[in-house]
């Protein structure tokens, strides 16, 4: 086994399940923790962060456009690999110099809503938390914990804008109204098929999503659907519970759809 080979096998097998923490939908690594446990394997590992002469020294980059981001390297044993990554506000939007607002949706009492939201400015200690997590990701590459990060390349939810409003067809007002009185439930009741699924049945009872409102469904048969299938069947060594769970970081999967993922995973075609 190579020297490279070694180091990613030791640090892939490391649990860090009981050091993670979840934040809008991703999941987050202790820096100290990820650090300490290579530092533990590997005594002479070292990290670097770069300091850029177009920005003063400073450590990151920035461009009035696509706003800041920060860039790291580590080396253990003979191996060296460096990370990248935009600093980002709670929403996961990128942030600039300026504050600066942008369109988006939310939801009320079950009706998907057009408003505006702003991202902050970043300051030094938005950056400082970056650099950190920039860190955190670079070691992955390395093997420790690299499994938090499957899913990152499943299609992104296209934000739509107030310019060109969508109008919910009344199956859609129907299946999101009677999915936020089934989770202001305590004990809902799964029923009939979700009305998206069944667009000639306005009528029927939505279905428990899966996932909380708020969140694209996610249709079998849909222009996303079939990305969301090639990343199951590419994925699926993954296992039926982790593919899932990347998949619900994103949409929200009736009933019927996580049945078709299991099909995929399985092989199964009950």
């Amino acid at each position: 086994m190579s020297e490279k080979s070694e180091v990613f096998k030791i640090l892939s097998e490391i649990n860090v399940n009981d050091k993670v923490e979840k934040k809008n939908g991703l999941t987050y690594l202790s820096w100290a923790f990820a650090w300490a446990e290579v530092k533990k394997k590997y005594p002479d590992a070292e990290y670097k962060i770069f300091r850029h002469g177009s920005c003063n020294g400073l450590p990151y980059v920035y461009d009035p456009l696509t706003g800041y981001m920060v860039f790291t390297s580590v080396a253990i044993e003979s191996v060296e690999h460096e990370m990248w990554l935009p600093v980002m506000d709670g929403a996961n939007r990128a942030m600039k110099s300026e504050p600066y607002q942008y369109d988006a949706w939310v939801w009320k009492s079950g009706v998907k809503t057009a408003t505006k939201k702003t991202c902050d400015a970043a300051d030094m200690f938005d950056i400082n938390k970056t650099i950190m997590r920039c860190l955190v990701k670079n070691l992955a590459m390395f093997g420790l914990g690299l499994y938090i990060y499957s899913g990152e390349d499943l299609p992104e939810v296209i934000e739509e804008t107030t310019d060109t409003p969508k109008v919910p067809s009344a199956a859609a007002k129907a299946a999101a109204t009677k999915a936020a009185k089934a989770a202001a439930d305590e004990t809902p009741k799964i029923t009939s098929p979700n009305p998206i699924d069944n667009p000639n049945n306005s009528e029927a009872p939505a279905e428990t999503p899966v996932y909380p409102v708020g969140k694209p469904y996610l249709i079998v048969g849909t222009p996303e659907w079939e990305k969301v299938k090639k990343f199951a069947v590419e994925n699926k060594a993954l296992g039926f519970d982790k593919v899932v769970s990347q998949i619900h970081r994103r949409y929200a999967t009736p009933v019927a759809t996580v049945k078709e993922i299991s099909k995929l995973i399985t092989g199964s075609h009950e």
